[in-house]
């Protein structure tokens, strides 16, 4: 059965009682909820305590001027409908109140059909109002839960955490380092039912293997070695909150197993019992790496995969966000000087235009490090361009095209010094190379040590196989 619509509140200000009975007849067949005040004050505490979807008020009431009237009214809603009920000889008041906000006004005598479509056309303005208000909201929000950026990728992200906080359901959160998953997990905490209960963080990479599951799970005492005592592991700690365990993908295979069945099943077995205790929790999953590929390669459980991977969140690099990278320089600079005791005010525009322009490898938290580094070692009133790292205070030269004298440099020139020139694509490509053998492959610790982003590994490495397999 289709539950019956929602009723309407509608304040009607009528100093007549046998009219407002009238028109109360009037709206009868109506899914509203009419209240009727005959005072002007009254009509001010009714708004208050219980705010209308659209008013009917007649402008001559005993106890205040009606233009009065639907000024509070404005004010305290300026979104409100009110329609304005007037005699003949007031048409020009009605369009002084139209004049300062009155959705529309209706002359005395009327009918039914008058009054209802009237209300209904003020009804439909106020439901698109709160339309156009909800996405002017979206569209100029640019701080959410520690996030700051008002770009349209972040929007989006806004959007799904808004939608998916009230759920019990998983959420794998995915992106480069330093673009907030953790950030993100405390935002759908703060936005969820469970906002009051614990979040638990845990870095699966951060901790040696043979602890992990201790640090997850909890130990009784005697368990191993040095476990003197009985300790509860994050999932007991989290009861009835957020466990969010970030790094997913560094967890061992065998302690993969572990964690879901815990998944499954919300049993929490401590490292050294036999005894099983239930625990609540909301697992938000967190990874810098691609989790499919991590599955294909039989380093992910592709049914832990699954059970996790139940809501995506994947956040924007930094370079993608547009001039969210200025705003959350200016307020991290704000910060920081108020920490440092510095008198910066602003960024020159040379240095904004720098701060756009770069490509963050590092993302927000390596523009942390920028910003606090100059804020530290400088002080004046604005942070100019020669304050900027070296690899940030000039934009990059650009090679000179070979002259004819010189011959061209890719084919094995010589500069006139005698130096000899390697081409770029060979310089880039044993780079690259060099900084996977340093991490055995680990494509993302390569991409932060050469300070570009996981993905421009694996498009370089696919072009490279490309390239190789045609030649064969």
């Amino acid at each position: 059965m289709h539950a019956p619509p929602k009723k309407r509140r509608i304040l009607l200000i009528e100093d007549m009682v046998p009219l407002a009975k009238l028109y109360i007849e009037f709206l009868r067949n109506e899914p509203l909820d009419v209240v009727h005040v005959a005072r002007g004050r009254d009509a001010l505490a009714s708004a208050e305590s219980r705010p209308p979807d659209a008013v009917i008020l007649d402008l001559k009431l005993p106890d205040m001027d009606g233009l009065d009237v639907l000024r509070a009214l404005q004010d305290r809603d300026p979104g409100v409908s009110v329609v304005i009920v007037t005699a003949h000889g007031s048409i020009d008041l009605a369009v002084e109140a139209m004049r300062l906000g009155a959705f529309d006004f209706i002359v005395k005598p009327f009918n039914a059909d008058r009054l209802n479509l009237t209300l209904r056309n003020a009804l439909e303005r106020r439901a698109l109002t709160r339309i156009v208000e909800g996405y002017r909201k979206d569209l100029d929000r640019d701080r959410f839960h520690g996030f700051i950026g008002g770009s349209d990728e972040m929007q989006a992200v806004y959007r799904t955490i808004e939608s998916v906080a009230t759920s019990r359901a998983n959420v794998f959160i995915t992106g480069e380092s330093g673009t907030g998953k953790e950030v993100a997990a405390h935002a759908i905490h703060r936005a969820s039912p469970r906002r009051d209960r614990a979040f638990i963080a845990l870095n699966c990479a951060a901790i040696p293997k043979d602890l992990l599951e201790s640090e997850i799970f909890g130990h009784v005492k005697g368990a191993f070695t040095g476990a003197t005592a009985d300790r509860p592991g994050a999932a007991m700690l989290a009861h009835g909150g957020t466990l969010f365990l970030d790094e997913i993908c560094e967890m061992p295979v065998d302690l993969q197993s572990k964690l879901l069945r815990f998944v499954q099943t919300g049993a929490v077995t401590p490292v050294g019992s036999g005894q099983e205790a239930r625990v609540d929790v909301r697992i938000v999953a967190a990874t810098n790496r691609d989790p499919l590929a991590e599955v294909q390669a039989g380093r992910f459980r592709e049914d832990l995969y699954y059970r996790l991977h139940v809501i995506p969140l994947a956040l924007p690099p930094l370079r993608d966000r547009g001039e969210d990278v200025v705003e959350i320089a200016r307020a991290l600079l704000a910060d920081y000087v108020r920490e440092e005791g510095k008198s910066f005010t602003a960024f020159a525009p040379e240095v904004e235009a720098r701060l756009r322009g770069y490509d963050w490898p590092g993302n927000v938290r390596q523009l942390q490090n920028v910003l606090r580094n100059m804020v530290v070692l400088h002080d004046g009133a604005w942070v100019t361009a020669d304050m900027l790292p070296a690899r940030m205070a000039a934009p990059p030269a650009v090679p000179c095209a070979p002259s004819a004298s010189t011959g061209p440099a890719s084919a094995g020139g010589v500069l006139p010094d005698g130096d000899a020139v390697v081409p770029l694509w060979q310089v880039e490509k044993e780079m690259i190379r060099r900084a996977l053998r340093l991490t055995g492959d680990d494509v993302p610790r390569a991409a932060l040590m050469l300070e570009i982003s996981p993905s421009t590994i694996y498009r370089k490495l696919q072009q490279w196989r490309s390239t190789e397999e045609t030649a064969v």
